[in-house]
């Protein structure tokens, strides 16, 4: 008898789907026909209306796909429903296009699927202009580097607060390989003290201008404040990393459009309360890029953060982490920052300088889940970890098989 070599091949994007029937020799436009059908993908919309819902199931079963609801859609005991779109990637572009022509608010769905399914294939490289300076993104995950002018930050509160020691270690970073520098002048972590826009822009402005003199990769400003945002542009810094994107300060949306300076917004809250903990915080990211587009903010300019260690338990940071590559799904660059935060601390029962080993294995996972910037405070051990992840992670499956 005779017997069949079978394996399960890994195919997670078209690109990967493409390649691997191309590989069998398969006619080109059959591939572009089959490509997407090789994709399984479940896609969630929250709080449907049950008239959209009921046209979304119909729809989805009409191109051999399904929808689920909840169980009393069907008895109308609902004013709403949860709906989980199960089908393949072909699917649901046939999914799209029919409800483009829909009423009830359905061609705002049709249009936001099929750009959810264009964000769920690899990023190509483009360049990230930033206020003069540019970041190639795309091409590998790049590294941000920590500086804290701060005498209380959790990790190295006081170590640079000195301007001789903060500029040394930035120049230090540098030449370890870093691509962003990352200055931030009051400590956010838990309890921390508030500072004063005034005292803050004072610790921070001596150390920004000399380093805007000395340093040719771009530098961003980590402030949630509208003052010390616009001084530090004016100065010449290259970007913004605001803690509470765009939402703390209201002046703040405005102010990095005046500049059109790139702005990473993260997700925080008070407390650590959610209705459904990843659906919560894409709606704040959401809204945080609304109020950036607002202000003329667009793609690549808008960069997301999830925030982790941020209005969340040590268990909803892991479970944040295991679905980062879910971030992907809003179309905007994603920034991971996990540097020797109390989720390893109280994972691995560890003290803040020894949190190095289970730094690297969340950046590694960053790589793996599709981030771009990876924010750290130890800049070559990172470099290398997320080096080694994109030489396997970056590189197309099968691109080295026979017949290729």
């Amino acid at each position: 008898m005779q017997t069949y070599s079978m394996r399960w091949i890994t195919l997670d994007n078209l690109v990967e789907a493409k390649m691997a029937l191309k590989q069998i020799g398969s006619d080109p436009g059959g591939i572009a026909h089959m490509a997407g059908k090789a994709l399984g993908r479940g896609i969630k919309l929250e709080q449907v209306p049950l008239r959209v819902a009921h046209i979304l199931k119909q729809e989805m079963l009409s191109v051999g796909g399904d929808a689920a609801v909840h169980r009393d859609v069907i008895t109308n005991k609902v004013e709403t429903t949860d709906v989980m779109l199960l089908g393949t990637t072909r699917q649901l572009e046939h999914l799209a296009s029919k409800v483009l022509a829909q009423p009830f608010g359905l061609k705002t769905i049709g249009h936001a699927l099929k750009q959810l399914i264009l964000a769920l294939e690899p990023s190509k490289t483009r360049i990230l202009n930033c206020r003069g300076l540019e970041l190639k993104l795309g091409e590998r995950t790049l590294v941000m580097g920590i500086l804290n002018v701060t005498p209380d930050s959790f990790s190295d509160g006081g170590r640079y607060f000195n301007i001789e020691d903060a500029i040394s270690q930035a120049e230090r970073m540098v030449k370890e390989g870093v691509d962003i520098l990352d200055i931030g002048a009051e400590s956010t972590r838990p309890t921390h003290e508030a500072v004063s826009a005034e005292e803050e822009w004072c610790r921070l402005e001596p150390v920004l201008k000399m380093l805007l003199e000395r340093v040719t990769i771009p530098v961003s400003v980590d402030t949630y404040k509208a003052n010390v945002a616009a001084k530090a542009l004016e100065a010449g810094a290259h970007m913004i990393n605001d803690v509470w994107g765009l939402q703390k300060d209201p002046d703040m949306a405005r102010v990095v459009g005046d500049y059109q300076a790139p702005v990473i917004i993260m997700h925080n809250q008070q407390g650590t309360t959610y209705r459904h903990l990843m659906g919560d915080i894409l709606t704040f990211l959401r809204n945080s890029i609304e109020l950036a587009e607002a202000q003329g903010l667009s793609g690549d300019q808008i960069i997301v953060d999830p925030g982790i260690g941020f209005g969340k338990t040590t268990e909803q940071n892991l479970e944040v982490m295991a679905r980062l590559a879910e971030f992907r799904t809003l179309g905007h660059p994603v920034l991971l920052g996990t540097s020797r935060k109390s989720m390893i601390g109280k994972t691995l029962n560890q003290t803040v300088d020894e949190r190095l080993e289970g730094t690297l294995a969340t950046s590694v996972l960053g790589v793996v889940s599709g981030v771009d910037i990876i924010r750290v405070h130890d800049v070559q051990a990172n470099s290398r970890a997320v080096q080694m992840a994109d030489a396997i992670v970056r590189g197309q499956r099968g691109v080295h098989y026979v017949g290729a």
